[in-house]
């Protein structure tokens, strides 16, 4: 099968159709363009360049060593095999998978008029450029689509026969806009189905390559809300919301509203780790308690910090361990700071390396998995309500009387009691671990997607304990949330999207903080802190009011896909 590289494009040169070899004087350059032959052809005697001129010039250089004769003096020959050699290296480098190396078979000046679309430019401001053409590789079963490159074709084929894992894809042909078509259209085929309102281009595939997500075919698109200002601190956020839940953005502006006009709510971070914990098995249980003795000796822990932070991120630093016990099993529980990171993986390195180290002292240990479910990630726990993980927040406000009875429509008397019988006692009837509180995870599931955090992690930083309490002679509400382990990064994995990056950049804490590393991050918890405030003092007074089923009823119901009923 005959596989051309192809140089990555961004998202916004993905419209624009692919020209056939050698239309126009600004056809784009190919390394399998050296040659005026097949492709199968081309790269057999770059091959062979390749070969011959490495082994004529191994030899001739084997025989100057044994001779008087200097390296450096070479012959028309030599300079000819030193040439064959360098450009079937450029040609063989470029073909099989490094994309910086294509980009020197062609010129500066043809990338940039490939990338912006070919033609002349617009002679003023006011031209409109053409609409993109539709893609060959979306199927409708209206409508038949366009013919496929014979090349693209031929791929497509090979993926759906099995010849070729689809996986590979963008490491062969170099665009990752273009193996997510191809991607697409063998899924099409082997299941039928159109998929025709997934989108594909308007996206950057290139920007989610190794790091966000594998075997992409499209995207999915999520409106985004703002609930604000939220008056925090003495700063104002609007805060960005992802979902598709209706009245949940309205509900949580309404609640930045009330706290705005009763002078703003306050936050404090409590803690700052992420953790990470390993299980070991030693051989007997007295020999695991020895180990346990030992990782908790504060006498060990400057050791223990250097061998942790030698080898890790630079923004790593080791806070303390946490041992527990299982009969011969030993469950160890890291605590790092990470900088403005959520920080998993390098907490995870930092463990990595305090375990090679044990090893050198404790040879009967035997590592059974770096996570043992003691940290614990994605996954309800009493430890992270209990000790913490990631930021443990605090944020309260009180709520004025007359605000409480204008923009909330109630009183403070129902609002205390309904959080007693429903947050508090209905929570222990239903047996919650963190989960006193109204829907914080509603608010924590939207920023978090809004802003490029791993959303399987509202598990953890959804715990909360919402306490309303009557002040100032009964006339005042005073609102609190607790969050113990809210787990939140401006940097890494999902922040450097374009869209989640642009939420980041609206609440002022896109990357790293540099004069004071973590600060954009734990700023960002107390803004989810805040949201979730906001949320849970609306959502209370809507049920307190017994608004709640009317307010739904009107936001969140559509009937465009409800079949109608002829009586």
């Amino acid at each position: 099968m005959e596989v051309r590289r192809r140089v990555q494009l961004p998202s916004s040169a993905s419209a624009v159709p692919r020209r056939p070899e050698g239309e126009g004087a600004g056809a784009r350059v190919q390394a399998g363009d050296a040659l005026p032959l097949p492709i199968r052809h081309t790269n057999l005697i770059f091959s062979a360049l390749f070969a011959a001129s490495l082994v004529y010039l191994m030899r001739r250089w084997r025989e100057k060593i044994r001779s008087p004769t200097p390296l450096h003096v070479v012959g028309l020959a030599q300079m000819l095999a030193i040439f064959g050699l360098v450009a079937s290296l450029i040609y063989l480098l470029s073909f099989f998978g490094i994309a910086f190396v294509q980009s020197i078979v062609s010129s500066s000046d043809e990338d940039e008029d490939f990338l912006v679309g070919s033609g002349p430019a617009p002679s003023s401001a006011a031209a409109v450029p053409p609409p993109p053409a539709p893609c060959a590789l979306l199927g409708s079963p209206e409508a038949a689509p366009e013919k496929m490159p014979e090349e693209d074709e031929e791929i497509v084929s090979s993926v759906v026969a099995g010849k070729v894992p689809s996986y590979v894809l963008e490491t062969k042909l170099g665009d990752c806009r273009r193996a997510a078509g191809i991607r697409r259209e063998a899924l099409r085929r082997i299941t039928g189905r159109q998929i025709e309102g997934l989108p594909l281009d308007g996206f950057d595939y290139a920007s989610i390559l190794g790091q966000c997500c594998e075997l992409p075919v499209g995207y999915v698109q999520l409106p985004v809300g703002i609930a604000g200002p939220l008056l925090l601190d003495g700063q104002r956020f609007y805060v960005p919301m992802a979902t598709t839940e209706g009245c949940l953005v309205a509900s949580t502006n309404r609640g930045c509203k009330a706290i705005a006009e009763s002078g703003g709510a306050t936050s404090v971070v409590l803690r700052d780790g992420m953790t990470r914990a390993p299980v070991a098995r030693l051989p007997t249980a007295r020999r695991a308690a020895e180990l346990k003795a030992f990782l908790e000796d504060p006498a060990n822990f400057d050791t223990l910090s250097m061998v942790f932070n030698s080898r890790s991120s630079r923004f790593a630093r080791l806070l303390g361990v946490q041992c527990a016990m299982a009969g011969r099993n030993l469950y160890m529980r890291f605590r790092c700071c990470t900088g403005d990171a959520m920080g998993m993986n390098m907490v995870s390195k930092g463990v990595q390396n305090v375990l090679d180290y044990l090893q050198e002292d404790f040879p009967d240990l035997d590592v059974i998995s770096i996570s043992s479910n003691f940290c614990s990630d994605k996954k309800p726990a009493a430890v992270n309500w209990i000790e913490g993980r990631g930021k443990s927040v605090v944020c309260e406000a009180v709520i004025k009387e007359e605000v409480v009875k204008k923009v909330l429509k109630t009183n403070v008397g129902l609002l205390v009691e309904l959080n007693v019988i429903k947050n508090l006692a209905g929570s222990v009837v239903a047996g919650a671990l963190g989960g006193f509180n109204a829907h914080a995870s509603n608010i924590v599931t939207a920023i978090f997607i809004a802003t490029g955090q791993d959303p399987a992690q509202n598990v953890e930083s959804s715990h909360c304990i919402t306490i309303l309490e009557a002040v100032n002679d009964g006339k005042d509400l005073h609102i609190s949330v607790t969050m113990p382990s809210i787990e939140v990064g401006t940097v890494g994995g999902g922040t450097q999207l374009a869209s989640q990056a642009a939420c980041l950049d609206l609440l002022g804490v896109k990357g790293a903080n540099r004069e004071s590393p973590g600060s954009n991050a734990r700023l960002l918890a107390t803004v989810v802190a805040g949201g979730v405030l906001a949320g849970e003092l609306s959502l209370l007074s809507a049920l307190a009011a017994g608004q709640l089923v009317k307010s739904h009823i009107k936001y969140n119901r559509s009937s465009k896909d409800m079949p109608k009923v002829v009586p």
